[in-house]
């Protein structure tokens, strides 16, 4: 399962597909080499992309200030920064999660 992670000056970018209005938020699976993210928030004013970064601080066990969203802010699809953790952390946490999903 490849979740397309890659390494930057930003910290490990993940790619992200936004599913919003959802019955609940979780990390679903990996859709077109991205990480499915379902979430309550509805897509306006932010709501979102502050729900995104809440469930990737707690999945990952990071300060959502280390969790930044370089690109797609206003998109389903996204681009979020991680820093403070390398690759195989990141992709460890993100892996386990999504054991823990199905």
């Amino acid at each position: 399962m490849d979740i397309g992670l890659r390494e930057s000056k930003r910290g490990i970018l993940v790619p992200v597909h936004v599913v919003p209005r959802a019955s609940k938020d979780e990390i679903a699976d990996v859709h077109s080499e991205a990480l499915r993210v379902r979430l309550r928030a509805p897509p306006v004013q932010g709501a979102a992309n502050t729900a995104l970064i809440s469930l990737l601080s707690k999945v990952l066990d990071v300060p959502p200030t280390q969790i930044e969203i370089v690109a797609g802010a206003q998109s389903r699809r996204k681009t979020v920064a991680v820093r403070g953790l390398d690759r195989a952390q990141v992709g460890e946490r993100l892996l386990r999660a999504l054991a823990g999903h199905e």
